[in-house]
């Protein structure tokens, strides 16, 4: 096992004896602080066997160069979790909350982890019982008959001949933004989330972003979190990118979405508490239902009611040289389609379990998402990456809308603190 140097034990502020990492610390009182380390180290470890596994990083470089210099086996790594939640178990839970919650918030972590590696190792789980051992809350799985109500709405909607599908798709098509035009509208876009957020949470002054089109990936949009209030947005451009999903990207992955999520965790707490446990983002925890729940509903917070529409109408399709005489019924047509939202958990439960193989899961994809043959099979994509992570959107946006609005009328209050909290998905829950 490595020790840690006396260097980084500083990074906190306070110059403590070193321990073992994975073990306890060397004096003979475990605390948070010691847990918190040796937890960070267990994740950077982990990352180095599952690339894509540490979404996001900024503690000490020192860490993350003694991880890729050291190579663990599952078993080694497990081992070293089971003891970080012992050593959790043992450590008497605080009076003061926000310890208490830091407590909580490890052992959920801990956890979390404890589940990957034990998935890495070859344990096969369900769908629902692997989306609650890694994000900590368990969604319901109800029969795809249940959405057929919605797909009927639908097809009042947008009557003709043939499929649903085909004519959605061709209905979208009239929304799509031409690649040459793309820069301008995501730009405005993006532009206008930003506004819209910084009118009620203050960010770090130094906060910025940069953007990228990308392809050949299984995701839409993407965040990388680099540290010090900085992200690099990337967007897949391999299929077509219709105006509302420019506000949607905007939102999510930026303001007031992922971008502030992060910047606003680096400074309550790596920065002013010196907590280093949320200087590391582990892909598959439950910090990410908070994190994809609350950028999902971020774009109904920045855009209330028809305002999306109206700034569609009024900037992007002029932007993107396209005709709003049917924005209203997009608008209509995007609401309904939400609804189907969580059809996929169901369709990825029997997928991943084997009930149905690769090619009918495409075409119930197709069917109950509205998605043409490519879109399905990029989403199919997804599914096989990251498997029970699609929770997080769906649910995770109809979890955390629930919670805000019941912290009362100040919703963006509510979503600030939820933003730069330490609160689970366990805590989110009615």
């Amino acid at each position: 096992m490595r020790t840690l140097a006396l260097s980084l034990v500083c990074f906190l502020g306070a110059c403590a004896s070193t321990s073992a990492v994975g073990q306890a610390p060397a004096s003979t009182t475990d605390d948070l602080d010691h847990v918190a380390r040796d937890y960070v180290m267990l994740t950077l470890d982990i990352g180095e066997l599952e690339p894509g596994y540490v979404d996001a990083y900024y503690g000490p470089a020192e860490w993350q160069a003694e991880a890729k210099a050291t190579s663990e086996t599952p078993a080694e790594l497990k081992a070293r979790a089971e003891g970080l939640a012992g050593r959790l178990s043992a450590i008497t839970p605080s009076d003061d909350a926000a310890t208490a919650q830091r407590r909580a918030y490890l052992i959920a972590h801990v956890d979390a982890a404890r589940a990957r590696l034990r998935m890495l190792a070859g344990e096969k789980m369900s769908f629902a019982d692997e989306a609650e051992a890694l994000f900590g809350i368990r969604p319901e799985l109800k029969p795809l008959s249940d959405y057929d109500p919605v797909l009927a709405r639908i097809d009042t909607l947008l009557p003709g001949e043939g499929s649903l599908t085909d004519r959605v798709t061709e209905f979208r098509s009239h929304y799509v933004i031409p690649k040459d035009r793309l820069q301008a509208v995501m730009d405005a876009a993006i532009a206008e989330c930003r506004r819209r957020t910084l009118q009620h949470i203050q960010l770090p002054a130094n906060e910025s972003f940069t953007l990228a089109f990308v392809g050949d990936k299984p995701w839409s949009g993407y965040n990388y979190y680099q540290g010090n209030s900085a992200s690099k947005i990337e967007i897949n451009a391999d299929f077509p990118i219709y105006t509302e999903r420019a506000i949607d990207l905007g939102c999510h992955e930026g303001y007031p979405g992922h971008h502030v999520y992060n910047a606003l965790l680096e400074k309550t707490f790596v920065r002013d508490r010196g907590w280093v446990e949320m200087s590391v983002y582990p892909l598959f925890s439950p910090m990410s239902f908070v994190a994809e729940g609350s950028a999902n509903y971020g774009i109904d917070l920045a855009f209330p009611g028809d305002e999306a529409t109206k700034f569609e109408r009024e900037v992007l399709f002029p932007l993107a040289g396209l005709d709003p005489s049917t924005a209203e019924k997009k608008a209509e047509l995007m609401a309904l389609t939400r609804q189907l939202a969580r059809a996929e958990y169901t369709i990825a439960d029997d997928y991943l379990s084997g009930r149905i193989g690769r090619d009918a899961a495409i075409e119930q994809l197709m069917k109950y998402t509205l998605a043409d043959r490519a879109k399905a099979t990029q989403r199919l994509r997804f599914i096989d990456t990251y498997r029970s992570y699609i929770i997080n959107y769906g649910l995770g946006r109809d979890v955390v809308q629930a919670w805000v609005e019941r912290q009362g009328s100040d919703h963006w209050g509510g979503m600030e603190t939820l933003l730069s909290s330490q609160i689970l998905p366990v805590n989110l829950v009615d």
